[in-house]
């Protein structure tokens, strides 16, 4: 399926999203694959920064972080940008250590995309809809907690189910 869409249902609200395989085909089958084996049930928003991007996928509820599979290649410079509503692999500095992670943009993040002196973040696919819902993620208020010094909601916003959504 080149354009799989996926609903993520979370504590706060619903969003749908709708990868493209054909620009990002090794990260939207990453994605894919940690959808289908339930990884992101149980898993929160752990840094979110109003003005920029929500990012989840990683921690549990009580921010433990989850064990993952090998990092896919960074896929950035497909042609999609950080613009508000993509969804991206979220990485360390190391372009190539993209698991599980993911953000979505809640601006036009340009600051994010390739450019000739270095790698940029892989965007693999938008918010269909619900973007209401990451609106509404970007307003809990966030700051220090647990092992995580910064940008973190401060009441768990819990992502419950993601389910393939037939074509």
């Amino acid at each position: 399926q080149l354009y799989p869409r996926i609903k993520v249902e979370t504590s706060l609200g619903d969003f749908t999203l709708q990868l493209d395989g054909k620009r990002a085909p090794l990260t939207t089958a990453n994605f894919v694959q940690y959808v289908k084996d339930g990884f992101y049930e149980g898993t929160v928003f752990h840094r979110v920064i109003p003005g920029f991007m929500a990012q989840g996928g990683g921690f549990t509820v009580d921010l433990a972080q989850k064990e993952t599979r090998d990092p896919v290649p960074n896929e950035s410079g497909n042609g999609l940008t950080n613009d508000r509503g993509t969804i991206a692999m979220a990485r360390t500095n190391d372009p190539h250590s993209g698991t599980a992670q993911f953000y979505i943009n809640l601006v036009d993040n340009a600051a994010l995309n390739p450019n000739p002196s270095r790698w940029g973040y892989a965007v693999f696919g938008r918010v269909t809809e619900g973007m209401e819902t990451l609106d509404a993620i970007a307003e809990v208020p966030t700051g220090p907690r647990g092992r995580l010094p910064r940008d973190v909601p401060q009441s768990n916003i819990i992502i419950e189910k993601m389910t393939l959504l037939p074509r």
